[in-house]
């Protein structure tokens, strides 16, 4: 994860900002957004998990889980926040 933060984040100390920035680009939640680009990952490693007469390289499978492990702990974070929001 900290390989791609400087990527998305740039100099942003909030390392959910971009989700927060998607969220208000589609007037939707953080949480929302999140899942949406998640989703495209889910859908990338469905359709390893059932393409025919392929063989992916280990790398590729590590590289997919990690970036949607990574996601899953990134939403984690931005429902955690929310919670805490919610509670001031």
């Amino acid at each position: 994860m900290q390989q791609k933060t400087k990527e998305y984040t740039g100099d942003d100390t909030d390392r959910l900002g971009a989700f927060k920035a998607a969220a208000a680009l589609q007037h939707t939640t953080p949480e929302r957004a999140l899942a949406g680009m998640l989703a495209k990952h889910i859908v990338s490693l469905y359709d390893m998990c059932f393409a025919d007469s392929v063989s992916y390289e280990e790398s590729v499978w590590d590289e997919k889980i990690t970036d949607s492990l990574n996601y899953l702990f990134l939403l984690k974070a931005v429902v955690k926040e929310g919670n805490t929001n919610k509670q001031d």
